[in-house]
């Protein structure tokens, strides 16, 4: 029944920039680049799959008096694919998200996720306590594998559709390939003025990666992991256009999926599709400037 919001798992970025700085000089990394801008207590973006950090640009400026650190996931939005280039993505990209956060030597910062960046937000909360003082999840269930196959689905029984997905992803090109991201963002950015930034940026992204990184989504499962999360977590949801299921339907299904982390604040955000920052932009901004204020 659910099986649409597969769809919902190609996020891209806004169509338009941000000046910052590098990252502590002390930090390489194959895997990720992270520039630094403004100024007051740490907050971590991260954009999702194929997605540039651009796409918070918009948000740094509305809400100021914070030092953001912008992560670039490497292979996504014209960076060089570096280490990502073959295995797995998401695990190593967070252990590289959490040695950034030490090596910087960043003081307990929150950590804000779109999509699979949600996904590295509760990934490195619950791997590395202490790590993070609270998280937000901007449109993101704990196990995307639920999403693929009939009710009690497992890592492993939704691995056969994943291959198919990450061999589909990585083998796109051409016309065929514009055409399905082109759809595909129409799904995703309600507002249709801000999708052509989103395709370029996904055009840009290196199709192997990208295809790696959604294979080792669908069959990552949080869930059991949630507990060992203590700090405070919001959640951001939207119920996505032509969605077969009622608002009371996905509400309850996304309780059900963050009911290991009790302490977690779910909030539905009305007239968005997946990109809540570009749809809603004060409403997002709002709930982030509530978020960072606790």
């Amino acid at each position: 029944m659910l099986r649409f919001l597969a769809l919902l798992m190609l996020p891209f970025a806004a169509a338009c920039a941000t000046t910052a700085g590098d990252a502590p000089d002390a930090f390489a990394s194959e895997r990720i680049s992270v520039e630094v801008t403004g100024s007051g207590p740490d907050v971590v973006l991260i954009p999702g799959l194929s997605s540039s950090p651009d796409v918070w640009v918009g948000t740094i400026a509305a809400v100021p008096g914070y030092r953001y650190h912008l992560v670039h996931v490497a292979g996504f939005a014209s960076k060089a694919p570096g280490a990502n280039a073959s295995g797995p993505v998401v695990a190593p990209v967070a252990e590289e998200i959490a040695r950034y956060i030490e090596e910087a030597d960043l003081d307990r910062p929150a950590i804000v996720g779109h999509s699979l960046g949600g996904a590295w937000a509760m990934m490195v909360a619950a791997r590395h306590p202490g790590l993070a003082s609270r998280i937000m999840v901007v449109d993101m269930l704990p196990f995307m594998g639920a999403m693929f196959g009939p009710p009690g689905a497992t890592p492993d029984s939704v691995r056969p559709i994943a291959e198919q997905i990450k061999q589909g992803i990585a083998s796109s090109a051409g016309e065929q390939r514009q055409q399905t991201i082109e759809q595909t963002i129409a799904t995703m950015i309600r507002t249709e003025s801000l999708r052509r930034g989103p395709v370029e940026h996904s055009l840009a992204s290196d199709p192997v990666v990208s295809g790696q990184a959604m294979y080792d989504l669908i069959t990552t499962d949080l869930r059991p992991e949630l507990n060992a999360i203590k700090v405070p977590v919001t959640v951001l949801w939207v119920v996505p256009p032509n969605a077969p299921v009622s608002q009371t339907q996905m509400e309850g299904f996304y309780k059900m999926s963050y009911a290991n982390v009790p302490q977690a604040v779910l909030k539905r955000i009305p007239d968005s599709y997946h990109f809540i920052m570009l749809d809603q932009p004060e409403t997002f901004q709002n709930e982030l400037r509530t978020f960072l204020a606790k």
